[in-house]
């Protein structure tokens, strides 16, 4: 494994244990040799993630959507940036690049993406391991949801083991670094 997607919020939210959670996050990623790929912001859990990721000494790319840059929110000291059209390019770049993918607290755009790859994945577009860093318990919502659609017969066991669950910044990356990968039948 090489590289490591996360999905995060271009706010830093109202709990400071979130920013927290998102620099202890660059950090591991940095620590364990992988290159973090990401929104390309630098505001927000996007911000404080690269800015940890980049003072650990690692190796950050970025994927910004030319309007969001333009409105100067692109981080301008990433190892790399691609600057692409739609945020569906964003997604799919990210998706290419990365060998795995994390979710940090966000709102719209974050579960956006977070559900996106899971239904990728659901339809063997890809095999790579899915985690939600759940500190503070703020999946837990989405996770009970998740949960229900099972019970009621719209995700299959299968499809919501696809998702790896860690309350720590170490533990997601153990967990998706050591996760042996299937398809989904």
């Amino acid at each position: 494994m090489n590289a490591i997607a996360v999905f995060c919020g271009a706010s830093v939210g109202n709990n400071v244990t979130h920013q927290e959670t998102a620099r202890d996050l660059g950090r591991v990623i940095a620590q364990r040799g992988l290159t973090l790929v990401y929104g390309g912001g630098n505001v927000g859990l996007m911000g404080i993630l690269a800015d940890s990721a980049l003072e650990a000494g690692g190796e950050v790319i970025g994927v910004i959507p030319k309007f969001l840059a333009e409105r100067e929110v692109a981080h301008t000291k990433l190892t790399q940036t691609h600057f692409v059209k739609t945020m569906h390019e964003r997604k799919a770049l990210m998706a290419d690049l990365s060998d795995g993918f994390v979710a940090l607290p966000g709102g719209f755009g974050t579960l956006d993406e977070f559900c996106e790859i899971l239904t990728w994945a659901q339809l063997s577009l890809h095999n790579k391991p899915i985690g939600i860093l759940n500190g503070q318990g703020y999946f837990d919502s989405l996770l009970d949801f998740f949960d229900h659609a099972v019970q009621e017969g719209f995700l299959t066991e299968s499809l919501r083991a696809l998702i790896l669950e860690a309350p720590t910044p170490e533990k997601i990356i153990e967990l998706i670094t050591s996760h042996q990968t299937h398809r989904v039948r």
